[in-house]
């Protein structure tokens, strides 16, 4: 995370399974060399973080997400790399701490995990879990693991895993403690458990204006000044948000390019969970107004810098894939958001800090 005051600024994928431009469909194997393609250039084009989803479902490529990360830390030199998220409520804590130091190491620390419930729930039969057990396995298994992150011997016991008694568990990173962060959406009981374990909040904004946000981020602020004697805060933790877009050169582009692959992902997604059909003023209306970051580097820019504002964000993250959108336009994208989104953002940032100083 940045110590430096300056706002950080990645990128986030799920691998969806992309077409090529005459919209064939690209095999499992070559998304993920692709998203590790994707990986590099947002390495080389300044971006701070990139980060990969967990899923287990066919419209996904990236089901082990720490094995992609390790590929992706050997071919880059200052990019952080995490997950977007790990679903630790079908993981085994140790298992996931264990992965992602060895991660850290390996980048020479740059790993993170962004741990989370997960928006799909094919992970629970796949591994085993019971999905009547859904909040409770993410309670206990983030109370293992956040006593793992104290790299010190651990004794523990839970109901869903054999107990630890004064357990060290390898390897140890080198800064003494994995970066982490609990992705919320929206809950105020997840904004309060982020302050108790002290592991900072990534919010999860993929529709409405950001600024509903606001009270969440207001609870935040109160859970730390309330819980932070208790759980040994010592500054302010930092916040974060993710949500989607597509950049091009234009904002008719971006626009064009990316509504059918948008609504090809939301229709799927919507014909499991009883929604209905995405319309294009549904889509228009998220890109004028709500979380669809979608447009010329220009526009994308000056909605960016209008929800660090508006949140008070310390990160934020740009999922640049939605839907099935082919590679190249993907990289293109990519290219856009590290020479020039970041440097805007940053730039419009620092002139409203100036004014706001005089």
């Amino acid at each position: 995370m940045a110590t430096n005051g300056q706002i950080e600024l990645g990128l986030d994928t799920f691998g969806d399974i992309t077409t090529d431009e005459s919209g064939v469909r690209t095999s499992y194997p070559q998304v993920i060399r692709d998203v590790i393609a994707e990986a590099v250039l947002a390495d080389q084009v300044g971006v701070d973080f990139f980060g990969v989803g967990e899923h287990h479902r066919d419209d996904f490529s990236i089901s082990a997400p720490d094995v992609v990360l390790a590929a992706i830390a050997g071919q880059t030199e200052r990019i952080r790399l995490g997950t977007a998220v790990t679903v630790l409520s079908s993981d085994d804590a140790v298992r996931v701490y264990e992965r992602f130091a060895t991660l850290d190491a390996a980048s020479s620390g740059r790993a993170e995990v962004i741990l989370g419930r997960g928006s799909f729930t094919e992970s629970f039969p796949l591994f085993g879990f019971d999905l009547d057990d859904y909040e409770m396995l993410f309670e206990e298994k983030l109370d293992l693991f956040a006593e793992l992150r104290k790299e010190g011997p651990v004794t523990w016991s839970g109901k869903h895993r054999a107990p630890l008694v004064d357990q060290d568990v390898y390897p140890k990173t080198d800064s003494g403690q994995l970066t982490a962060w609990i992705g919320v959406g929206g809950s105020p009981e997840s904004v309060v458990r982020s302050v108790r374990y002290n592991i900072p909040m990534m919010l999860a904004i993929i529709g409405g204006d950001p600024a509903r946000f606001v009270p969440y981020v207001d609870l935040y602020k109160r859970a730390q000044e309330q819980l932070g004697p208790d759980v040994g805060l010592t500054a302010p933790m930092p916040l974060g948000a993710h949500s989607p877009g597509h950049i091009a050169e234009t904002d008719e582009l971006a626009i064009e390019q990316a509504w059918p692959h948008v609504k090809l992902m939301h229709d799927r997604i919507g014909a499991e969970r009883g929604w209905p059909a995405m319309q294009r003023s549904q889509f228009i209306s998220e890109v004028t107004s709500g979380s669809q970051y979608v447009g010329s580097p220009e526009t994308v820019a000056r909605k960016i810098a209008k929800t660090v504002r508006t949140l008070g964000l310390n990160r934020f993250d740009f999922k640049y894939a939605s839907g099935p959108m082919p590679h190249s336009q993907l990289m293109a994208s990519i290219e856009l958001y590290g020479t020039r989104v970041i440097p805007r953002v940053r730039e419009l940032l620092a002139s409203e800090s100036t004014v706001a100083q005089a």
